[in-house]
């Protein structure tokens, strides 16, 4: 396959801001990033002004911006961790890449340096192949191609939407995982990617990802929060929730998910051990969780992921609201996000 062009007026970067000094955060990142546009979203909580160096192109998101565009009746939707989900909401590009501002750039088995932005967007702009898994990863990669047996009729895939890119030295476990064997880390750079098969669910990490807004936009959004939830990765579950979510959405229309390469390589922040009691309730929740989106089925009028996900939200507050409360609220927050983005959009088109 032809080499994929990048046409920095597609790309976003959103980075959601834990610390008021992004100095070396941004210079570790300068080869790659100041080539394009970055959103900045800055906690809630965060009082303290950022500190950014020269040389990017970057709009900063505040507390103030999310009132004044959502309200403040919708602002909780934003907090903690969920804050980048505003910048997905605010860009205007095709397609977003998000990563975690605890992680800097990786390093392959050559010693190069990561490009996530060159990769991410080559897993977007390339095929995927839910429907037919090809045993030899991703046919469309420099080297590779189908396996032998793999129908003809398959080979031109479907459109992939979102991009999964993993980690180095802290991989994303969770916190009992983490508690039991601190000090696991992941040294393996595996050249790969592949897609994650239909009906496959997964937990999707928000760690470093990519995603194609214009398709999968609306489905990808601040639902589930958790009675304890924290400020470390392991202490929420909007990103595996969201996961669960954009997977099912993915299946039904058609469209496919890859993970593996890029990779990050993430930092270490938190104390597992301390955040064993705020995410047991999201590792109990899954138990019951997954049965429950293994049986979930859409309707043929689901055109849209926004269609998708309205009708998702009013199968899980049936279903798991009135026993889960948490539940029927990440199911109503769905509806909410629905009818925000329509509404941020159409001030777009106007």
């Amino acid at each position: 396959m032809s080499q994929v062009t990048i046409d920095r007026n597609e790309v976003d970067i959103v980075i959601a801001a834990f610390h008021s000094d992004l100095t070396s955060f941004f210079e570790e990142w300068r080869p790659i990033f100041s080539q394009f546009h970055l959103i900045i979203v800055q906690d809630p909580d965060l009082k303290e002004e950022l500190k950014t160096p020269k040389g990017f192109d970057f709009d900063v998101y505040t507390k103030s911006d999310i009132d004044k565009l959502v309200s403040s009746s919708n602002a909780s939707m934003f907090s903690g961790y969920s804050c980048r989900y505003f910048g997905y909401l605010v860009s205007k590009r095709k397609y977003i890449i998000s990563i975690d501002d605890d992680c800097t750039p990786a390093k392959d088995n050559n010693g190069d340096v990561v490009d996530i932005v060159t990769q991410h967007i080559t897993n977007l702009k390339t095929p995927a192949t839910p429907l037919f898994f090809n045993t030899l990863y991703d046919p469309y990669r420099k080297g590779s191609d189908f396996v032998r047996g793999y129908p003809f009729s398959l080979r031109s895939g479907v459109p992939c939407v979102l991009s999964c890119g993993l980690w180095l030295n802290l991989a994303d476990y969770d916190a009992p995982t983490q508690s039991l064997k601190p000090e696991l880390r992941n040294s393996r750079y595996v050249d790969t990617v592949l897609t994650v098969p239909k009906n496959s669910l997964m937990p999707m990490s928000g760690i470093n990802i990519a995603f194609d807004r214009e398709t999968v936009g609306p489905a990808i959004m601040p639902a589930l929060k958790l009675a304890q939830e924290g400020k470390v990765r392991w202490e929420t579950m909007e990103d595996i929730w969201c996961g669960l979510v954009v997977k099912l959405v993915c299946d039904h229309l058609q469209l496919g998910v890859k993970t593996g390469i890029p990779y990050v390589w993430r930092n270490e922040r938190g104390s597992a051990i301390d955040s064993l009691k705020k995410e047991w309730q999201g590792v109990k929740l899954m138990e019951e969780l997954i049965p429950f989106f293994q049986t979930l089925k859409l309707s043929q009028d689901a055109v849209t992921a926004e269609a998708c996900v309205t009708e998702m939200a009013a199968a899980i507050k049936k279903g798991m609201g009135r026993s889960h409360p948490e539940l029927a609220n990440a199911a109503d927050n769905m509806v909410r996000w629905v009818e925000i983005w329509k509404e941020v959009e159409s001030r777009v088109l106007a």
